[in-house]
């Protein structure tokens, strides 16, 4: 028996709005790579997000690992853009006070 080698497309995707998605799911490439450098096993990850299959996850630290520069400033630059986003959530809608204006609202339901 012979083995074909053959050449798969990558199980991560591009979406316009600049996430990047493994598999066919709506988990981001940055999630899985979190936890694997929390440490956690591939398994363990298709067991919190059973929408990803164990080979995209190996695919997805795979590829981290061969371009691990690139992967790494796309995620710095996530965390960037999530950090600007809740700066601004936190300058429209203050949290301060959060707590004492809901239980206010629920008193006034009561």
């Amino acid at each position: 028996m012979t083995l074909a080698i053959v050449t798969e497309p990558a199980p991560l995707e591009m979406h316009p709005d600049g996430i990047i998605r493994v598999g066919k799911t709506r988990v981001t490439l940055d999630t899985v790579i979190a936890a694997f450098l929390e440490g956690v096993p591939a398994s363990e990850i298709v067991d919190r997000y059973p929408s990803l299959q164990l080979a995209d996850v190996y695919f997805a630290i795979g590829y981290y690992l061969r371009h691990k520069e690139e992967v790494d400033a796309y995620i710095t630059e996530r965390e960037k853009i999530a950090a600007e986003i809740r700066q601004e959530a936190e300058r429209r809608f203050s949290p301060v006070g959060i707590r004492d204006r809901l239980l206010a609202r629920r008193n006034q339901h009561e």
